[in-house]
């Protein structure tokens, strides 16, 4: 299919999921609709909420059900509407896991997220940490606790072994929700419940005293892509939902660092791409802390393949620090499946 033989592309932002990120991906929605060139696609929105799809409009128009058969809708005038593209913006279940991507294989249509496979594996915080090890990646030490399953470690021994503060996040989750910081011994019992109310595995991971940078990139058959980096300095404990969508952090692009460290970032970022075999935008965090002789080490955080895509949003910040527009980036990652 080439795009010249399409004369504006259909395309749905598809949004909502069944995770505690329904109302962000929303948003991130709202923001990718504004950035889309209507003048080049047709861009709708859909709403996924466990089996009830819908295209919703911009006032007080009915949804139109999605007809899960060929991804289609019939429109107000009438007309068959099928889709020719996917941009997924579901944060959690079932967008960013590999659900959602094995339907759209199944069906033929391209979408902006990586492949079910990585998804799936980008999505467990913990498989993901031990893929990644052997090739080099710097990663925190951590246990996995799973839901009424036999432990093999007690929680004075998980402490002993991790150390103090330590973070309590659900294996199977975005980062914003079900996330702890624990300082004593006795707290980590409950940040474990707290955690299990999101998902059926734990991670507990030691912490990382140092500074929190992201940075985004993206790949087509033509070029390469990678973001100034993102320096994420919080007014909480941690990088937590307040932080994160309240504005209780200050947000800095590019970040207050050297070249060659802001660099090395970027080199990571798109040799992780590669080493994942990723698709379309991804965002990585990372924690920079500092080794014995004072060299800076690059620790990996978290993986985000679908990150939020608001005004406000850290890869729309990059994008408007590159020079670049978010519409000509949308159009490069749509284009560059389209014209397979």
């Amino acid at each position: 299919m080439t795009i010249d033989k399409i004369i504006r592309p259909n395309i749905a932002i598809v949004c909502g999921g069944d995770s505690a990120e329904y109302e962000v991906s929303l948003r991130s929605a709202r923001g990718l609709y504004s950035f889309f060139d209507h003048n080049r696609y047709a861009v709708y929105i859909v709403l996924m909420h466990g089996t009830d799809w819908n295209v919703i409009g911009d006032g007080n128009e009915a949804p139109r059900p999605v007809d899960r058969n060929d991804f289609s809708f019939t429109d107000a005038d009438g007309r068959h509407v099928r889709f020719d593209y996917a941009y997924i913006t579901i944060h959690g279940t079932p967008g960013e896991n590999g659900i959602l991507q094995g339907y759209f294989d199944l069906l033929r249509i391209p979408y902006s997220t990586s492949s079910v496979l990585v998804e799936a594996l980008t999505f467990d915080k913990f498989v993901l940490n031990n893929f990644l090890r052997p090739f080099g990646v710097n990663i925190a030490d951590s246990v996995l606790v799973r839901r009424d399953q036999p432990r093999e470690l007690t929680n004075e021994q998980i402490v002993a072994r991790l150390g103090l503060p330590c973070f309590v996040k659900p294996v199977a989750d975005g980062s914003s929700f079900g996330v702890s910081k624990v300082k004593t011994p006795e707290q980590l019992a409950e940040a474990l419940e707290f955690a299990f109310g999101y998902s059926n595995d734990v991670m507990v991971e030691a912490f990382m005293d140092g500074m929190e940078v992201t940075v985004g990139c993206y790949k087509t058959r033509d070029k390469s892509v990678v973001f100034p980096v993102t320096e994420v300095v919080t007014h909480n404990e941690f990088f937590d939902y307040d932080a994160k969508y309240n504005g209780q952090v200050d947000e800095i692009t590019p970040a207050r660092i050297s070249d060659s460290l802001a660099t090395r970032l970027q080199q990571e970022t798109l040799r992780l791409y590669d080493l994942l075999h990723c698709n379309g935008i991804i965002r990585i965090d990372y924690i920079v802390t500092r080794e014995a002789d004072g060299s800076d080490r690059i620790n990996l955080i978290e993986i985000n393949t679908t990150p939020g895509m608001t005004a406000t949003s850290f890869i729309p910040q990059q994008v408007r620090a590159a020079g670049l527009t978010v519409g000509d980036v949308l159009a490069d990652i749509v284009d560059n499946q389209l014209r397979r």
